[in-house]
């Protein structure tokens, strides 16, 4: 819950923050542990392209916030500390990162805002999880991936997750986990092509599979401009009217739904903002940045404003996707 004021100026939803006792990751965790290297942070042994600092340190977090022009920071764990081993021992790392995360905002003077971290595998600690993230101070939320198991926000915990989230009004954000195929091993292609898929495959069965009409109160957030759901949103809508078995689960074409969702602005290029304006509604976009990455939005907020929305109406709208 957010109760104490924030402080002024245009908020970034997406950022990034682990402390360091917690770089070993959660139990199972595909990659890492993360390392510090003479300053450079590694994920394993991959380096990550950034500063230790830039990932742990709330004084350098809110350097960058005031080089960016950013008022408000909402931070969340990045994507590989997600608990999705499936091993036993998450739920502590879960808790000691929601709590170390809420003390950190508490400190901030409205500065920032926290996305907590929940269990994947255990239906009821999850829920207990996100009850205590709801009576917390500063805790506006959760971040979770897009995929799980094989499957995605329509079927299985995280469509339970969701529902918990809505009823318990707390904002969800959802961030891809740059899952590994053999033709992504060169090139970062990873990153460059299975993120925008993992997002835009959340994005359709969200959609698709009638989630947002089960939970209109939901408070929902993608990632990286939506990935390639703005592009692909006309083929899945032609899909809808054209086949039976894609509007089996929902009641409205994905181009209705679409405008209830929320989409940051991190999309390194002015014309696929543009489109994303014009697909979702002009409340629904919000200032992202991915701080501290090696693929941020190098200037979060000169780019949001100079190809999307103005100041007033990104603060605006990432308020309502906060709850606020």
């Amino acid at each position: 819950m957010i109760s104490a004021p924030l402080a002024d100026g245009v908020i970034d939803v997406h950022a990034h923050w682990l402390p360091a006792d917690l770089f070993s990751l959660p139990p199972g965790a595909p990659y890492g542990p993360m390392r510090d290297r003479d300053g450079a942070l590694y994920l394993g042994d991959i380096p990550l392209s950034i500063p230790t600092r830039a990932m742990s340190d709330v004084a350098a977090i809110l350097g960058d916030m005031r080089t960016a022009g950013v008022g408000v920071r909402v931070v969340s764990a990045p994507p590989f500390a997600f608990p999705v081993g499936g091993v036993p021992g998450a739920d502590s790392y879960v808790t000691a990162f929601n709590e170390a995360l809420s003390a950190v905002v508490a400190g901030a003077d409205g500065r920032l805002v926290g996305l907590g971290m929940v269990s994947l595998d255990e239906p009821a600690e999850a829920r207990a999880q996100m009850e205590r993230l709801a009576g917390t101070e500063g805790m506006a939320g959760i971040a979770i991936p897009p995929l799980h198991y094989g499957r995605s926000l329509d079927q299985g915990f995280l469509r339970d997750v969701l529902t918990d989230a809505e009823a318990l009004g707390l904002a969800v954000l959802v961030h891809p986990m740059q899952l590994s195929r053999p033709e992504w091993s060169e090139h970062y292609l990873s990153n460059l092509i299975g993120n925008p898929v993992e997002t835009a495959t959340a994005v359709a069965a969200l959609l698709l599979g009638g989630v947002k009409e089960q939970l209109p109160r939901l408070r929902i957030c993608f990632v990286h401009g939506g990935g390639c759901a703005p592009g692909l949103l006309g083929r899945w809508t032609h899909g809808w009217h054209a086949r039976g078995d894609v509007r089996r689960h929902s009641s409205r074409p994905p181009d209705e739904g679409f405008g209830e969702l929320f989409f940051d602005t991190v999309t390194h290029d002015p014309g696929l903002l543009r489109l994303l304006t014009t697909h979702a509604s002009k409340d629904g976009i919000v200032c992202g940045s991915d701080y501290p990455f090696d693929m941020a939005q190098s200037d979060p907020v000169r780019f949001a404003t100079d190809h999307g929305p103005s100041a007033a109406v990104l603060t605006s709208n990432a308020r309502a996707f906060l709850g606020l």
